[in-house]
């Protein structure tokens, strides 16, 4: 069966009511959702929910630590990358001024 794409408020929503069904405050589902922030990141703490079944408060708060730190980890490299693309732009096509003109010829 495929999965139609699901609006924020949706993953937060079902989200808060998987760790409320484990036996956790509506208030600690609400905070790991608001932390994990992005559709990608609410869907991946859903599935880590229904497969592994943690334990615990801090497995839970644990993963979400790391999915963090995955997401962070990925709009870095994305950033670091689109720098990059802009510098070696700069370095193939110079700045534009006279100088760079002059050093064709």
């Amino acid at each position: 069966m495929e999965e139609k794409e699901r609006s924020r408020a949706e993953l937060h929503s079902e989200l808060v009511r998987t760790i409320v069904n484990m036996g956790y405050p509506a208030e600690f589902g609400d905070a790991i959702a608001t932390q994990l922030g992005t559709e990608n990141t609410m869907q991946r703490m859903i599935g880590y929910l229904n497969r592994m079944q943690p334990q615990s408060a801090e497995e839970i708060a644990d993963e979400m630590l790391a999915i963090c730190d995955d997401r962070d980890r990925w709009r870095k490299k994305k950033e670091a990358e689109f720098y990059n693309q802009k510098y070696n732009e700069l370095i193939w096509n110079g700045l534009g001024t006279e100088e760079d003109e002059s050093d064709e010829d």
